[in-house]
């Protein structure tokens, strides 16, 4: 059986998928209509016009540049050889995957229940320039405000690639909702790992990598989160893992040199 935090935090994910989903729909219809009408403009020629070269329904092609349809790309391609454009479709990467390993929930619950107060939770931030991506949880001290920018991960597939996720998160931090008028917030990060053999030897084989990236002792950030103490700046925390019982490491694990 999993643990009910584990469900609500998949239901969470699955909502804001679903609807940062219906949000780049809605822009990708728009940016579509403004791109046709463009070049119809520029050809020049009529809407009507248009769709009888393209063998479409007038009514539809208006529809397609008032962002208003969904044409397949068949209709896309025979607008295109109509207007004599080109079309492409690309994946672009992003801040980081929204398919998370199945211990990421488990991990940020274990953290979550030894919060102190003084911290305020947010998770499943969405953020939009200059980086696109949504950030696992945000750790909001407002006294001192302070935003510390968070993600987990059971298992590191690249290091780099991590590092610099998490820096474009955390320098799109001011596009959240999270952030509005006022003084100016002070953002951190923090890397939550799962104590395997394989992390244990990632962090031992790029000490310098990750202490430059992540300078500040573990046990300072898990003393800051779990008893309000001052918070000590970009740091890595460990989680460990066995079984159901997961456990909030108050230091590096042995043999890793980073944090310490």
């Amino acid at each position: 059986m999993r643990p009910a935090g584990f469900t609500n935090e998949v239901s969470s994910k699955r909502r804001t998928a679903e609807r940062e989903s219906q949000r780049r729909v809605r822009a990708l219809r728009r940016s579509i209509g403004t791109d046709i009408g463009r070049l119809r403009t520029d050809a020049p020629t009529t809407i009507a016009h248009l769709a009888e070269v393209a063998g479409l329904d007038r009514s539809f092609v208006g529809r397609i540049e008032a962002g208003l349809a969904n044409p397949s790309l068949d209709t896309l391609i025979a607008l295109a050889i109509a207007l004599g454009a080109d079309l492409s479709v690309r994946f672009y990467p992003g801040s980081g995957p929204r398919l998370t390993d199945r211990h990421q929930a488990r991990m940020m619950e274990t953290v979550l229940r030894r919060l102190a107060a003084v911290w305020i939770p947010h998770l499943e931030v969405p953020v939009s320039r200059p980086s696109r991506g949504v950030i696992d949880a945000v750790f909001e001290r407002s006294a001192d405000r302070l935003l510390v920018v968070a993600e987990a991960y059971s298992a590191v597939a690249r290091l780099e690639q991590q590092i610099r996720w998490s820096a474009e998160k955390a320098a799109s931090i001011e596009s959240s909702s999270l952030v509005g008028l006022g003084p100016a917030w002070t953002v951190s990060r923090l890397l939550i790992l799962r104590s395997t053999a394989t992390n244990r030897e990632l962090a031992r084989l790029f000490a310098a990598t990750l202490r430059a990236a992540y300078p500040a002792p573990s046990r300072a950030a898990v003393e800051s989160l779990i008893d309000s103490r001052p918070w000590p700046g970009d740091a890595v925390i460990w989680i460990r893992i066995d079984g159901d019982r997961l456990e909030l490491i108050d230091g590096p694990p042995r043999g890793v040199p980073v944090g310490r």
